[in-house]
Parts: structure tokens; C-alpha cells; sequence
């Protein structure tokens, strides 16, 4: 093939004949003056809060019903995963002291009222015979989740599941978000 030469006549240059362009037509001058008159503020701006309000309101309710489902894309950061979903089962599905830990403490400051002093004793020797069985509670569920999450997952998934696990073993159950979804007693493969 020459250098410098004409190309030879019987090479045919291939080139797709695009049916789509490829970049976005550029509009006419008369279309982007057109489109820069409209408002960008609407004329009832009561109307326009409004619907915004409402959408923001359908929004959150969205988002508050799945994160009560327990729905991935809901759920924040803390709760996502499934290492994180089998924690909660497993806590919601056994009995555990830390959720009667609450209404204990409101029962003992009920109980304070009382003016004897033998009676004042008691209660605080209740409660906190009752907090020490919840931590001893608590560092046995943690001790058997994290086993258990090891066996199914494999080691280095445990990081955090204890903590997250106890404060939800603490709480009452109708108040834990996500709901649980299992019931109390259930048996967790």
C-alpha cells in the first residue's frame, strides 16, 4: 500500500448507519426563550406547598410502614443485612428479662411512695436483683447469637450484633422496630 497514494478503489469504508444520534438534539433559541418565561415560582403557591406537603407526608408514611415491615430499602444503615434480620428473629423469637426491665423500674418508683423505710429497700434490692439478671440475661443471648452467627455466616459477620442485639432484648416487644416477625418461641434455623 502506497504512503502517500490514493487510497485503492476497492476498499469500501464501513459505517454504521445510526438510527438514534449521538448526543441530544440542541434546541432552537425560540424554545429555550419559550421555556425560560415560564415561572419558576407557580402562580398559587399556597396550592403548590400544599401538594408538596401532602407528597412529603404519602412519602413518609411509605417509609415509616416498610421500616415496620422490615423492608431493605427502608430499613437505616444499623438495621440492614442479613446478619442483623437473623439477630432480631432470634431476639424476638425467646423470652428474655430485659423487657420487663421497663415496667419493673416503673412499678419500683410506684413503689418509693411508700414512706417505710423497709419497704423503700426492698423495691431497690428488686431492681437491682432485676438489672443483674438482665445483663446476665443479655451476655448469655449475646455469648449463643454469636455463636450461632458464626455457624451460619462465618466468622467476621459478628462485629456489633451483640450491642445491636441487647438494646433490642431490652425493649418491650410491641415497641421493637423493625416488628419482629417471628413469634415468641419460634424455632430460628
Amino acid at each position: 500500500m502506497p504512503l502517500f497514494g490514493s487510497k485503492p478503489k476497492n476498499i469500501v469504508e464501513d459505517y454504521d448507519d445510526a438510527s438514534e444520534p449521538a448526543r441530544p438534539r440542541t434546541p432552537k433559541r425560540s424554545e429555550l426563550v419559550e421555556q425560560s418565561r415560564k415561572p419558576l415560582i407557580p402562580s398559587d403557591r399556597k396550592e403548590s406547598k400544599r401538594q408538596a406537603r401532602e407528597k412529603m407526608a404519602v412519602q413518609r408514611q411509605r417509609a415509616q410502614e416498610g421500616y415496620a415491615r422490615g423492608e431493605e430499602q427502608y430499613l437505616p444503615p444499623r438495621d440492614q443485612g442479613e446478619v442483623r434480620a437473623y439477630a432480631r428473629d432470634y431476639v424476638d423469637a425467646r423470652f428474655s428479662v430485659g423487657s420487663l426491665l421497663m415496667p419493673a423500674m416503673i412499678l419500683v418508683l410506684a413503689m418509693t411512695f411508700i414512706n417505710t423505710e423497709t419497704m423503700r429497700i426492698a423495691t431497690f434490692g428488686v431492681l437491682w436483683a432485676f438489672v443483674g439478671l438482665t445483663v446476665l440475661d443479655c451476655v448469655i443471648m449475646t455469648w449463643l447469637l454469636r455463636r450461632r452467627i458464626t455457624a451460619k455466616f462465618g466468622s467476621g459477620k459478628t462485629k456489633g450484633v451483640s450491642w445491636y442485639a441487647s438494646m433490642r432484648s431490652t425493649q418491650m416487644r410491641f415497641m421493637r422496630m423493625p416488628k419482629p416477625r417471628v413469634k415468641r418461641f419460634e424455632k430460628i434455623d
